[in-house]
């Protein structure tokens, strides 16, 4: 059996390609699951570029705001990791998650889609943040919409290096569905990953730095400016990624990387460097055969926003036997 899949805040496609499967990183194959992404959307009209060209469905760049609910198809499944910049808790009678501006509202377009066309499963993925945002009340009322919307929840904080991907990042994950039985069925993931010793250390996906271009170094001037502040070995903000172990977390802003920055950077031969989007892709566990678009700034920042492929792979199939 095939499931329909809408995809919603689709980016460059992390959570598209785990959800679909049949790519192979660091050498282990994640076959297909019987889940296809029948239609998707995204705001960023560069990252759906970067979708298009490695899906057969084609990405729309539409604001979703904006979308009507008829614009969208049946579907059996709802995926979207929704941006939360913006939650806030406002003076509302009753309470209900505020916002302070447009990305504020991009949440309730989920719950609106899913009370319109009613697919069997959600998947929605958001920063660690979340949970505590406004001392818990925003998480709480994330799935009280949700639960409003029809839909039995459940969530999980995961570590993406608890799943064989190269990198510290933890997200939370919300799973819903719309009948009872088929929560009762669903389970997390158990973690592949999770002892320190089988951890995937960053030189793995590392490229060799002889063929790394030289506009990946910081100059000299800013490694002298560091060592006046005695902030090469303890770096508070910047922060030397030891290659034995899984990286820090990659952000959407690494274009704009400083040694004053929180971005992970590499000491190589007592220089630095921060990482070239191939290696960012490959901390991401995205594939080899992904293709990434030609200007640096735009892979960062789809990358850096993008759910590791390989975890959502993980979550699909635990979905898939709950469905099943």
């Amino acid at each position: 059996m095939t499931f329909k899949v809408l995809s919603l805040f689709s980016g460059c496609g992390g959570m598209d390609l785990g959800m679909e499967g049949g790519f192979t990183f660091l050498r282990k194959r994640y076959r297909k699951t019987p889940f296809q992404i029948s239609q998707a959307i995204d705001f960023d009209q560069r990252a759906v570029d970067i979708y298009n060209a490695n899906f057969k469905v084609k990405c729309e760049a539409r604001d979703i705001l904006t979308t009507p609910t008829d614009f969208f198809e049946q579907h059996d499944v709802l995926i979207g990791g929704f941006p939360c910049q913006s939650f806030s808790i406002v003076a509302q009678n009753p309470k209900r998650l505020g916002y302070k501006d447009k990305k504020g509202k991009l949440f309730f377009e989920i719950c609106r889609i899913c009370r319109a066309w009613k697919p069997r499963a959600l998947i929605a993925e958001n920063v660690k943040g979340l949970l505590n945002a406004n001392k818990g009340e925003a998480f709480r009322l994330v799935l009280q919409e949700l639960e409003e919307s029809g839909y039995h929840v459940t969530h999980k904080l995961i570590d993406s290096s608890d799943f064989g991907v190269p990198q510290k990042r933890e997200r939370v994950f919300i799973v819903g569905f719309k009948f009872k039985k088929d929560l009762k069925r669903f389970s997390f993931p158990k973690s592949t990953h999770a002892s320190p010793e089988v951890k995937i250390p960053l030189a793995d996906v590392l490229e060799d730095n002889r063929s790394v271009h030289e506009s990946f170094y910081f100059s000299d001037r800013a490694l002298a400016g560091l060592h006046r502040t005695k902030h090469l070995v303890y770096m508070n903000k910047g922060r030397v990624q030891d290659p034995s172990q899984p990286c820090n977390t990659v952000g959407a802003h690494l274009a704009k990387v400083s040694l004053n920055s929180t971005d992970p950077v590499l000491m190589v031969r007592n220089r630095l460097r921060m990482f070239t989007p191939r290696e960012v892709a490959r901390i991401q566990s995205f594939p080899e055969r992904f293709k990434l678009a030609e200007a640096k700034t735009v892979n960062y920042r789809a990358l850096g926003n993008a759910v590791p492929p390989v975890v959502m792979w993980h979550i699909a199939r635990s979905l898939q036997k709950a469905l099943d």
